[in-house]
């Protein structure tokens, strides 16, 4: 008779240590998704201290896998040895300084922190007041025809605001007040630091598209909606079959949005645990109506299985709406609701840590809809705000403009749109960068005279 000590042995399969790494693979997996999983349990609790204590868990796990990352990345570096690494720009050895005050780090601890050797980082300490254009640590550098302080504001900007492009930064300063020209920010930017290569990427990617082109007169008279996904964590891969997470809650969110062809303002949008049926989507489509308070003449979809079905078409034929549909696999048949989900996930999503309770979900996409429609200039509509348009206000870049070249004539031309000088050209400006209910992705730019 087997003892009972021998029926709870469970031998492990033969050439098992062939297989550990992929183990190993699976089992952070397992516990990712394990984790997951607490912490939707978590954040469903009507206890507000569990629902904060999970919110710490989740922001101490993520500290702890940047820090992975980071490690990683300087024992890469480590193994080169010090002459042969990339030099620092004289931008970012005055940075290094920054933080080293800021972390009240000695030369040592801030040389072991950035792969310097110690003696560099002294002389730096040492020349950080020198003078020239070529000194070795620098805040500034001269420009031509602005001021120091005007290409201090762009650098300044562009490194509170990474992803905008120079012709969104070009057109946040002229809502500011200030008209810079794009092609002068963008030679700005490159002087200091060399561009992102997704951003360059992005501005020489060009596509060619053959679809209708679909116009609208007045807002309201043509809508655009479509349905996303928004993962709660990193992504959907495992490494076991079928190599996806199911998706729905708690590892993504099924948004929809509704966007306004004219204006480009978002109408509406709805947050659903699952994939909606057609009659959700006609519920969340008849909010939408209810808060503008007029059906729209044309609302543009995608073939999906909630807008391609007679209980749709039904839906719109009872509000007079004559349903329009892109064409089956061409990218860019919605372009205009497919910008604005690429926009808001770069712009929120991906920069934030989704939250996995309904009710915060619906809170941080209501304040980015709300910034998306009040403050943010969009491209196609010349530098105006989705609201402005909609509503038919005086756009905010087309009013009196401030002038910081102090021999400037007050009639030439400025960078468009055109606007008249407001007071005495010259003097000196001051950079005012607020955040909506202190979301650092969603910037309120500001500029004031310094007296």
């Amino acid at each position: 008779m087997k003892s009972r000590r021998s029926l709870h042995r469970i031998p492990l399969p033969q050439g098992w240590t062939r297989h550990a790494r992929t183990a190993i693979l699976h089992a952070v997996s397992l516990a990712s998704l394990a984790f997951t999983l607490a912490r939707s349990r978590v954040d469903a609790s009507r206890s507000e201290r569990r629902r904060h204590q999970g919110d710490l868990d989740l922001a101490a796990t993520e500290i702890a896998l940047l820090k992975e990352e980071l490690s990683i990345k300087d024992a890469r570096w480590s193994r080169l040895r010090s002459r042969r690494r990339p030099h620092y720009t004289p931008v970012q050895r005055m940075r290094i300084l920054q933080l080293k005050a800021a972390r009240r780090w000695s030369c040592e601890q801030a040389a072991r922190s950035f792969l310097i050797d110690e003696q560099t980082l002294r002389a730096w300490l040492r020349r950080v007041d020198e003078k020239g254009d070529r000194t070795l640590i620098q805040t500034t550098e001269p420009v031509n025809r602005y001021p120091d302080f005007v290409r201090y504001l762009v650098k300044q900007l562009k490194t509170l605001l990474p992803s905008m492009g120079k012709v969104r930064l070009a057109h946040v300063l002229a809502r500011a007040g200030l008209h810079i020209g794009s092609t002068t920010i963008g030679r700005i930017v490159r002087e200091t630091e060399p561009l992102p290569e997704d951003a360059a990427s992005v501005d020489s990617q060009v596509s060619t598209v053959s679809a209708r082109v679909i116009t609208a007169k007045y807002p309201g008279q043509t809508w655009h909606t479509d349905l996303t996904i928004v993962p709660t964590w990193s992504g959907f891969w495992v490494p076991w079959v079928p190599f996806a997470l199911p998706q729905s809650w708690p590892f993504c969110w099924w948004v929809g949005v509704v966007v306004d062809h004219f204006s480009r303002a978002v109408v509406g949008f709805a947050v659903f645990r699952k994939s909606p049926t057609s009659l959700q989507v006609q519920r969340f489509l008849d909010g939408a109506i209810r808060k503008v308070g007029r059906p729209p003449r044309y609302i543009i979809t995608d073939k999906g299985r909630q807008f391609w079905c007679r209980s749709f078409q039904r839906w719109c034929r009872r509000r007079g709406i004559r349903p329009r549909f892109g064409a089956v696999g061409k990218y860019g048949s919605i372009a205009i609701v497919e910008r604005f989900i690429r926009s808001m996930k770069n712009e929120c999503t991906r920069r934030i840590l989704v939250p996995q309770r309904l009710d915060a979900m619906r809170r941080e996409l209501g304040l980015y809809v709300y910034w998306y429609n009040e403050h943010r200039p969009s491209m196609p509509l010349g530098g105006s705000t989705p609201r402005e348009v909609h509503d038919a206000l005086r756009p905010t870049n087309t009013k009196p403009r401030f002038e910081p070249r102090r021999n400037w004539p007050r009639r030439s031309r400025c960078a468009a749109p055109p606007a008249r000088v407001k007071g005495t050209p010259g003097g000196k400006l001051r950079l005012v960068v607020g955040f909506l209910e202190a979301r650092k992705h969603l910037p309120v730019v500001e500029l004031r005279r310094v007296a």
